[in-house]
């Protein structure tokens, strides 16, 4: 009896056997980036939520300007982005996500607690909650998990309270690796505030955020709270003094 043969292909993987031939790519392509408009921005978020979670990979060096708020609860306000429900990374390089100049107020991002967001090489900045009421989170309104490695808060505003992040309830966890919050602005905590939940941040920099009533830097109730290597300096009225907990590492 004839044997079949079998034949490798470099450049692919194709296999003879019986006259039949399969071709296996050496790898698969990877992720198409999200082209650099808001409409696009705005139907990849909605997509990865109704697929129960994903990466958003965006254009390299895109700024996405949002015109138009894409998510309200119906309690908490208006959104920049759809409400994240599901885990979502943006898999960003040298990304902005910002409110326009001209838009009405909204906060760039709220969290459900079925939800996280990754922040990745991503700005988030612009973001003003205004909603009388329900003005906290400028930049991050969070109730699930809010995850940042090498991304930046900045220049986002809240009436009330957190400017940059209002990370609230037990489900809540944020955590800041080699980023920056810098320049947001609020009536309390102009950086970042945490009621309940847990708050983690792994060498970065809290600085110049400005609050009326103090602290400007850092605001925490009960939960938990840890910085490493993390300095918190230049916020306005204070850094951390005022916080209803003491914030561990934060001096001034």
């Amino acid at each position: 009896m004839r044997r079949s043969r079998t034949i490798l292909a470099l450049t692919g993987t194709a296999i003879l056997a019986t006259g039949t031939a399969v071709l296996l790519p050496l790898a698969a392509q990877a992720a198409a980036s999200v082209a650099c408009d808001e409409t696009a921005l705005v139907t990849a978020v909605n997509a990865a939520n109704a697929a129960g979670g994903g990466t958003v990979t965006l254009t390299p060096g895109c700024t996405y300007t949002l015109t138009a708020s894409h998510g309200n609860d119906g309690v908490n306000g208006p959104a920049g982005l759809p409400i994240i429900t599901t885990p979502i990374t943006f898999e960003g390089n040298a990304n902005v996500i910002t409110r326009a100049a001209t838009a009405s107020a909204f906060r760039i991002a709220q969290v459900g607690s079925t939800g996280g967001i990754t922040l990745k090489a991503v700005t988030l900045s612009g973001g003003h909650a205004a909603t009388t009421g329900h003005n906290d989170g400028g930049g991050i309104l969070n109730y699930g998990a809010v995850t940042l490695t090498g991304s930046t808060l900045s220049d986002n505003a809240a009436d009330g309270i957190g400017g940059a992040l209002y990370s609230t309830g037990t489900p809540s966890a944020a955590t800041f690796t080699s980023s920056t919050v810098k320049s947001n602005t609020a009536h309390q905590a102009g950086g970042i505030a945490n009621n309940r939940g847990t708050l983690t941040l792994t060498s970065t920099v809290v600085n110049t955020n400005a609050a009326t009533v103090n602290p400007g830097g850092i605001y925490y109730v009960a939960g938990a709270a840890t910085l490493k290597t993390s300095t918190v300096t230049a916020n306005t009225a204070t850094n951390c003094t005022g916080s209803p907990s003491p914030v561990p590492g934060c001096v001034g």
